[in-house]
């Protein structure tokens, strides 16, 4: 269901939602100008909610300003992502361990809330929707906050946001989402039951996946906007 926002309204979230499918999909060539009345014919409607559309595209990092105005497409920077998938990892592990090293435990309100939260979604899973990976962002952040330290948890916003143009890779299918609420209830229930180390189990190989989908999705990406330039 399309929702109106400040300034864009109806029009303006269809055209944003259309054009960042297209765009993750490599529908544009790389270096080719994203022409705001081609657009508009291909979303058919007129140029003024494609042209907001095109604001929230760059604000995404999926499109940038071109050399003689306007905007073009954005290919991800495959190795960049892999150093910040990296970061991720160590943070992330961090955060499950910490607890267990300092003698407590995790909190368990932020731990419900979550379990409610995505017990939540896998009785009413979402469909297919890149921007699925904001919730996917808050779940992770969560688990970094029940371990009682807000900089390691500010830490793993900061390299979500510099990773998120990429993840959205991996929630243009229902299927990913799905499996998704699984792995982050298995994760849940781990903490839950004191079982740090199932939870790393779980988590790592939920981190495993999602990699491997989105370095495919992007490759084959990268490869249809190479194609369409040639």
């Amino acid at each position: 269901m399309y929702t109106a926002l400040p300034g864009g309204g109806i029009r303006s979230d269809h055209a944003y939602r259309e054009l960042k499918s297209r765009l993750l999909a490599g529908d544009f060539p790389l270096g080719g100008r994203l022409g705001e009345e081609r657009l508009a014919e291909l979303v058919g409607m007129s140029r003024t909610p494609v042209r907001e559309a095109l604001v929230r595209l760059h604000a995404d990092g999926l499109v940038r300003r071109g050399d003689e105005g306007g905007y073009e497409p954005v290919a991800p920077d495959v190795d960049a992502v892999r150093d910040l998938y990296e970061v991720r990892v160590i943070l992330e592990l961090a955060a499950l361990q910490r607890p267990g090293r300092m003698g407590v435990h995790h909190d368990e309100a932020v731990l419900e809330r979550l379990r409610a939260e995505w017990s939540g979604l896998r009785v009413d899973p979402p469909g297919a929707d890149p921007a699925f990976v904001l919730l996917d962002e808050d779940f992770h952040v969560g688990l970094a906050e029940a371990a009682g330290n807000p900089a390691l948890a500010a830490h793993l916003r900061q390299v979500n946001d510099r990773i998120r143009v990429v993840r959205m890779h991996d929630f243009r299918t229902a299927e990913r989402i799905v499996t998704t609420v699984e792995e982050h209830l298995g994760i849940l229930a781990a903490l839950v039951a004191g079982d740090v180390n199932e939870a790393e189990r779980q988590f790592l190989a939920h981190l495993d996946l999602s990699v491997a989908v989105v370095e495919e999705r992007v490759a084959r990406a990268i490869a249809r906007m190479a194609g369409a330039a040639s």
